[in-house]
């Protein structure tokens, strides 16, 4: 609804909405409706994006608390937490998230502080490493810690992070909810009601609001969310078969193959494996001259034809990108390494595209 202000004729209650800033009937279904698709007990929270969201979340690290986070994690949530490290709000330790033992360590450390937030993503961006959920959300509240997981990549078709432990999940809806790559949203769900109120005051106090249009979209972008990630899901395990055969690919990550090391556990916990992969790109030394792993990525990018060098996921578009190229992406992620991000499209042309972009680099 397009309205910054409701009619009401007493005090806020009952369902009186009194400003456009505390709710909106139009956010509404889309809370309802992703609140049951991720198995929570309370509608979700609609922001104006994912890092809105992410900003949220974060706040409910108390002044000093410590935040243990995947060295991995999506850039924009690092920068975040980097940020509010520096200015002494709280205590950063970032941890590789696939690294169980490694984890727990910093999650009760013998030396030092316990943690009061654990971050998850599972699995992470770029770099597609599988938490143990189940594992560590136990030993987080056991060191008296909220768990938030970022289950974007993800969707709630393929896991449920509620189900296995976590308090809060948190969605960039930019991505695969909307589908479209027309909106910027976010979102987080939760079946704690005192988590809810907390964080619906911070949204409120905060401004992080959703525009209603962009809700509305969001909403018809969901209905085909089944459909898309279905079609998605089975076209990358595809690509990722034989991708990981090809002789101009260094190495790839992808959960749904039987030799990448979160695959066992990525059974364990998901319906599928997601709809992205990524590969490292062998260097080249032939008749088109010697070129590094990033350089052979940027010119097989340069190649393709139906493939989009963009940034972003989860649209019906397929979306590929050398990572490295983003600034704040952490140093500790290859040069050479390309994100992929698998839409609707017929497979084979998908395939197609990259056999000739590969083919293109000689060697």
């Amino acid at each position: 609804m397009l309205s910054s202000t409701y009619f009401g004729t007493g005090p806020l209650g009952d369902g009186d909405r009194g400003y456009g800033r505390y709710s909106n009937p139009t956010w509404d279904p889309f809370e309802e409706a992703l609140g049951q698709l991720e198995g929570a007990q309370l509608p979700g929270l609609l922001y104006a994006s994912g890092l809105a969201a992410v900003s949220s979340a974060l706040s409910l690290v108390p002044a000093g608390g410590v935040l243990v986070m995947p060295s991995h994690s999506y850039a924009g949530s690092l920068v975040m937490a980097t940020e509010l490290a520096g200015k002494g709000l709280l205590e950063l330790r970032t941890v590789d998230i696939a690294d169980t033992d490694a984890v727990l360590a910093q999650l009760a450390p013998a030396d030092g502080r316990p943690a009061s937030m654990l971050w998850l993503e599972s699995p992470t961006n770029p770099m597609l490493g599988v938490a143990d959920i189940r594992a560590l959300t136990a030993a987080a509240h056991a060191a008296g810690a909220v768990v938030v997981t970022d289950n974007t990549f993800s969707t709630p078709l393929v896991q449920q992070p509620l189900a296995l432990g976590s308090d809060v999940v948190l969605h960039s809806v930019t991505k695969y909810l909307s589908g479209h790559s027309d909106v910027v949203l976010g979102a987080l769900v939760m079946s704690d009601a005192g988590l809810r109120a907390t964080l619906l005051h911070h949204r409120t106090i905060h401004g992080g609001i959703a525009g209603p249009f962009e809700a509305w979209l969001a909403l018809r972008g969901l209905r085909t969310l089944a459909l898309r990630v279905e079609r998605s899901q089975a076209s990358a395990a595809i690509l990722a078969g034989r991708l990981s055969t090809h002789p101009r690919v260094g190495s790839i990550r992808f959960p749904g193959l039987a030799s990448d090391p979160g695959h066992e556990r990525a059974k364990s916990q998901m319906k599928g494996f997601g709809s992205v992969l990524c590969i490292e790109m062998a260097p080249v030394d032939g008749g088109t001259g010697s070129m590094s792993g990033a350089e052979a990525a940027d010119r097989m990018i340069r190649a393709l034809k139906l493939w989009l060098p963009a940034t972003s996921l989860g649209g019906v578009e397929s979306l590929i990108e050398r990572r490295r190229r983003h600034t704040a992406e952490p140093a500790s992620v290859p040069e050479n390494l390309v994100r992929m991000s698998v839409g609707i499209e017929n497979v084979e042309d998908l395939w197609t595209d990259l056999e000739q972009a590969l083919a293109s680099l000689g060697g």
